[in-house]
């Protein structure tokens, strides 16, 4: 069993700061990998950054230059630090563990197995 617990999350105006913070607990040395994911009304789930326990890090395209991920393996946590927010990034934001590897075709995957309850991120004026 593990336990991911976000927190951090809240309003700010656009093109300002927040920071989020994820901590996880239980077997969760399971999983090679952590990331965040966030989910805007009436859109799917979207992955915003994943670190594996060996550091490499992957962002999605739509926060690359604007978020960066850290993570620290031995606290089992994942921080997620958004800068130059816009009205776009207003989501659930929900933390999550997972596996991450190198498929056949030598594309890289992260594939989330367990999940947080989420944190509201709401960027508005």
């Amino acid at each position: 069993q593990v336990q991911l617990v976000e927190s951090g999350g809240g309003l700010v105006q656009p093109g300002g700061s927040l920071r989020l913070a994820c901590v996880g607990s239980g077997s969760i040395f399971r999983t090679n990998a952590m990331a965040w994911y966030r989910q805007a009304p009436g859109k799917q789930r979207e992955i915003v950054v994943y670190i594996t326990n060996e550091g490499m890090t992957v962002y999605g395209d739509s926060v690359l230059g604007r978020f960066t991920g850290s993570a620290d393996n031995a606290k089992h946590t994942i921080d997620l630090q958004m800068n130059k927010v816009k009205p776009e990034d207003t989501a659930v934001y929900y933390c999550s563990a997972g596996d991450a590897g190198k498929g056949n075709s030598g594309t890289y995957y992260y594939r989330p197995s367990y999940w947080g309850l989420g944190t509201q991120v709401t960027v508005s004026s």
